[in-house]
């Protein structure tokens, strides 16, 4: 089993994540480090703790048992990562769950034993199951065998994908199993990519090239999806290159993301700095103005929304 990916959450009765009712698989672990990232403790491949300090009562039973000296008041995120051994018994002793564990390993029947009893919310809604993450293809092996179980159950699945993987074996093992695509396209210049997001984007825009012609001669749906970050990707130079992308490559629909600021205090739960704890933009709701802004460009280029 721990030759598995690790999985974050199980979230039934989604609405906002594909069409219909959905059941959402969150995987743990992201091949890219994007500055805002939503969901920061997915990034990682392994487990972690984490500290929500509004939920702590005061009590210190995690101090009294950690043998590690990994936890103080007197710590900046509470828990000194680099002395934790991530032994747990600090969540286990935690009464109020302000310490909490991050990613569990799970079977692939178990994860469709899960999903499963949802069927006749699917059925009724023409939902589905929605594999997100981090990145749900960090293991594309047992990702695939999980797409294989649930589709013999009759259940759709929307793939929730930034991209970064290899195409020979995501059209191997996942594309045959997939319903929809939903694929990032962040940020268009190569070296910004890199710079907030980890990783160039070379072989992203690439694998979306060859998924799209895939779609156009037939194949499965892929939406684009763009989220609009202050001053990063929702720059009227970066949108405007993203479309130009879409018009060259024959992208007759993409998507426009409203920016989230709530991820800002995810960061401290896990003990993770944020560099844009100070940046006034960073923590606001984009704007309306803006938003609509960005929407105008896609549109006059002849792209409209799903």
């Amino acid at each position: 089993m721990k030759n598995s990916p690790l999985i974050l959450d199980i979230k039934g009765n989604s609405l906002d994540d594909g069409p219909g009712i959905r059941s959402v698989v969150f995987f743990k672990g992201c091949p890219l480090d994007c500055a805002w990232c939503h969901n920061p403790e997915s990034k990682k491949r392994t487990t972690e703790i984490s500290f929500d300090k509004g939920m702590c009562i005061g009590c210190k039973s995690c101090i009294d048992i950690c043998q590690s000296g990994a936890i103080s008041f007197d710590n900046q995120y509470f828990i000194d990562r680099e002395k934790c051994s991530l032994c747990f018994s600090c969540t286990d002793a935690c009464p109020s769950g302000a310490l909490s564990k991050v990613g569990t390993f799970m079977e692939v029947d178990n994860i469709a034993e899960r999903i499963i009893k949802d069927k006749p919310f699917f059925d009724t809604s023409g939902g589905g199951v929605t594999l997100s993450g981090g990145e749900p293809t960090i293991d594309i092996s047992f990702t695939s065998e999980l797409m294989k179980k649930l589709k013999s159950e009759g259940i759709k699945i929307l793939v929730e994908t930034c991209g970064f993987f290899s195409i020979d074996k995501f059209m191997d093992l996942i594309y045959p199993h997939a319903d929809m695509i939903y694929f990032d396209i962040k940020i268009m210049n190569c070296s910004d990519h890199k710079k907030y997001c980890g990783v160039p984007n070379d072989l992203i825009l690439q694998n979306f090239i060859r998924l799209h012609d895939e779609y156009r001669n037939g194949g499965i749906r892929i939406i684009p999806r763009t989220p609009l970050v202050p001053g990063i990707t929702d720059t009227e130079e970066n949108i405007k290159a993203i479309a130009d992308f879409y018009t060259e490559h024959g992208v007759k629909q993409a998507d426009l993301l409203s920016y989230n600021p709530l991820w800002h205090d995810k960061n401290a739960m896990i003990g993770t700095d944020n560099p844009y704890s100070s940046d006034k933009k960073m923590k606001e709701w984009i704007s309306r103005e803006n938003e609509d802004s960005c929407r105008k460009i896609f549109l006059n280029a002849g792209i409209e929304f799903p």
